[in-house]
């Protein structure tokens, strides 16, 4: 990357890079339908479907169950098959199952469908990542990691305010509509994504030379890889953190403080602000294994820091409690930042280069293992257990992440001891070719 491309700003340089420019536009108008999905689900399902509380959470554990198992299968098809085709047809089918989820009433159709949902969106995220490890190098994988997310974060957003209306308006028909438009505006998505270059697939010429005999790349599987599971089952414990957001937050203010439930939306709107405007200048410099980590650690600190603060708001007055919360809530948002930041590029980094779809796959798994346990762990901890519960909350956060820190300490390390031979990144910005990494590689 030259000089000039790294003075320019980023959402500059997507303008310039066909690559980066395709995959952030896709994913601005793909996750205007997911905000959507994830604001109204839950009261489509109550009000109008007709699910008690407990069936509710059965939908949404066994979808979430189901993108555990399609983002391992997508990452290591992304390996195999063409990753661009692959991700185009994994949106296409999360838009026309959103379609079909407004006119589904029958529980076990909703509960597929709500599967297909969420596994074909954990599934292209897997794929859409295995792309950027592809197509980048270090620096600006980095960069590109970041903008991604905060344009997602930004149609996310976007999706959740127009998804007020039909919960203004107060029909099955306005929840209906919203669906139908989410899912047209996912479907859009998959179009755009047929502009992707040949380049982003896997060929011959972008894996290292494959077994003889399994005809397989070569390469260390995931699952054998001790370093890289470590990382998966940390960083996947961290994304919890989600959960104490979606669902500790606004049932802790509700029912243990004296802060009026406005807080819950102010503290959603100084959240999703927050990654926009702060995760791409917070992620600079994350593609080095050292920075990552610390930026890592840093965030479980933070984060703890956090949880203590989310536990002192109850049983006090009313500002001291709004307070209180607001500091928790941006302990809380720069923590999700760093981490999101390290955690990420340290996917990247430490995954071995010949099978970028089946690391992320794993990688991915392990998110979506965090965000399917999460409401659970958060119930059992802060809000069963209160003040005793957030720090074990705390505590988890804090180790998981400086596990995670003396994790990149030791590869550093390893790094140092054994310093690799020099060779082409992966893929320059705006470069059309795929160049292979030395087979001695393993980061």
């Amino acid at each position: 990357m030259s000089i000039q491309t790294r003075r320019t700003s980023p959402f500059l340089a997507a303008l310039a890079d066909p690559v980066l420019r395709i995959l952030a536009t896709a994913a601005l108008v793909n996750t205007l339908g997911r905000g959507v999905f994830l604001t109204l689900t839950i009261l489509y399902l109550t009000l109008f479907v007709g699910l008690p509380a407990t069936a509710v959470a059965v939908v949404l554990t066994v979808a979430s169950g189901v993108g555990v198992l399609t983002s391992v299968v997508a990452g290591h098809l992304a390996d195999h098959l063409s990753a661009k085709l692959l991700l185009i047809v994994l949106v296409a089918v999360e838009g026309c199952a959103l379609i079909a989820f407004a006119w589904s009433p029958a529980v076990v159709v909703v509960t597929a469908l709500a599967a297909v949902i969420v596994g074909a969106n954990r599934a292209s995220n897997a794929v859409r990542s295995a792309i950027i490890a592809r197509a980048f190098d270090g620096a600006s994988r980095a960069e590109t990691r970041a903008l991604i997310r905060t344009v997602s974060n930004a149609g996310i957003a976007l999706g959740s305010a127009a998804a007020g209306i039909p919960v203004v308006v107060g029909t099955a028909a306005g929840y209906r509509i919203a669906f139908i438009l989410a899912g047209c505006a996912t479907l859009a998505g998959a179009v755009r994504l047929f502009a992707l270059p040949r380049s982003v697939d896997a060929t011959p010429s972008s894996v290292i030379a494959p077994d003889a005999v399994t005809a397989r790349p070569a390469g260390k599987s995931p699952f054998l890889d001790v370093r890289y599971l470590a990382l998966t089952l940390f960083a996947g414990i961290f994304a919890m953190q989600f959960g104490v957001a979606e669902v500790g937050l606004p049932i802790w203010v509700v029912s243990d403080t004296s802060a009026p439930q406005v807080i819950v939306s102010i503290a959603l709107i100084v959240n999703t602000l927050g990654v926009i405007l702060l995760q791409i200048p917070m992620s600079r410099g994350a593609e080095s294994i050292r920075r990552a980590g610390n930026m890592t650690g840093l965030a479980g600190i933070l984060m703890a820091a956090a949880c203590f603060a989310y536990s002192g708001a109850a049983g006090i007055a009313a500002p001291v409690a709004v307070t209180l919360l607001l500091g928790a809530v941006l302990l809380h948002t720069f923590a999700e930042i760093l981490s999101s930041a390290g955690t990420w590029s340290l996917s990247f980094e430490l995954a071995d280069r010949s099978r970028p779809g089946a690391y992320q796959g794993v990688f991915g798994m392990g998110f979506a293992l965090g965000s399917m346990l999460a409401p659970l762990v958060v119930t059992v901890t802060a809000l069963d257990h209160k003040t005793f519960g957030w720090a074990i909350l705390a505590g988890i956060f804090l180790v998981s992440a400086l596990a995670v820190r003396a994790l990149t300490r030791f590869a550093d390390r390893r790094a140092a001891d054994s310093p690799e031979p020099s060779s082409s990144p992966a893929r320059q910005k705006g470069s059309e070719q795929t160049m292979p990494a030395p087979p001695s590689i393993r980061r």
